[in-house]
């Protein structure tokens, strides 16, 4: 099973990729889309659900997604045709560190998308390049809440604890505005939906040649979290803009 299919699978009853629950992810959206007629850009958007809830809840929103997943892409595209939000959307199936595009966006977003880049503020770099005057920003990454074991590095990669990674935003020239720290309980939903998710899709097709693989992948995600992350990792939603020179 490629790791595309097991996203798919392991993201079905959580299709915000993140740890955040819904009433957040509408406040955030509501944040960062003011005045509701916004052209908003995400970069690894992945199926697209922050941008399918932008569309569903504000008309006159238009919007691009950019991501090298073609499955993913196509579920987006099904999911706008059902929410008749299809015509309003764009997608893109390419490295999103190398889009361009002729116009500027009003929002750009990328959630749990800076391993593309090769970290946050990279990641800020190529939002930047896509953002109007006046825009906003919508990241989203992790930070540790206390010190992390040397298997929960090497299993997530290098973060700073929450105030020294604002601190770097600060500096790298951005003011936030808004901002989100995922709770205990939305980051425990979200990894007992990830892991849940994969289980219940091999045992409800237990013929399928990857249903063994389906089951080990989640029972080795779910023992990595439990016993290495769960007690340092932490994740945060900022809404940014550019800090006036």
């Amino acid at each position: 099973m490629n790791r595309e299919k097991i996203s798919r699978l392991a993201h079905a009853d959580h299709p915000i990729a993140s740890p955040v629950a819904d009433d957040a992810v509408r406040r955030l959206l509501e944040v960062g889309l003011p005045r509701g007629d916004e052209r908003v850009l995400d970069l690894g958007c992945g199926g697209g659900e922050w941008l399918l809830r932008a569309l569903a809840a504000n008309p006159k929103v238009r919007a691009e997604g950019v991501d090298v997943s073609e499955p993913a892409l196509t579920d987006a595209h099904a999911a706008a045709e059902r929410l008749g939000v299809a015509d309003r959307l764009v997608l893109h199936q390419q490295e999103a560190d190398g889009f361009t595009s002729p116009h500027s966006f009003d929002l750009v977003l990328s959630v749990g998308a800076a391993h593309a880049f090769g970290g946050l503020l990279p990641t800020l770099e190529a939002a930047r390049r896509h953002l109007a005057p006046g825009g906003r920003v919508l990241i989203g990454d992790g930070y540790w809440e206390r010190e992390p074991s040397p298997e929960a590095v090497e299993m997530l990669g290098e973060f700073d604890d929450l105030a020294t990674t604002v601190d770097r935003v600060v500096a790298d020239g951005w003011t936030p505005v808004h901002g989100h720290v995922s709770t205990r309980g939305e980051l425990d939903a979200y990894e007992w939906a990830w892991t849940g998710s994969l289980v219940a899709w091999a045992l409800d097709h237990p013929e399928d040649p990857s249903s063994a693989q389906a089951l080990e992948t989640a029972a080795e995600h779910r023992t990595e979290w439990l016993r290495h992350y769960r007690d340092s990792f932490g994740f945060v939603h900022l809404i940014l803009r550019r800090t006036e020179a």
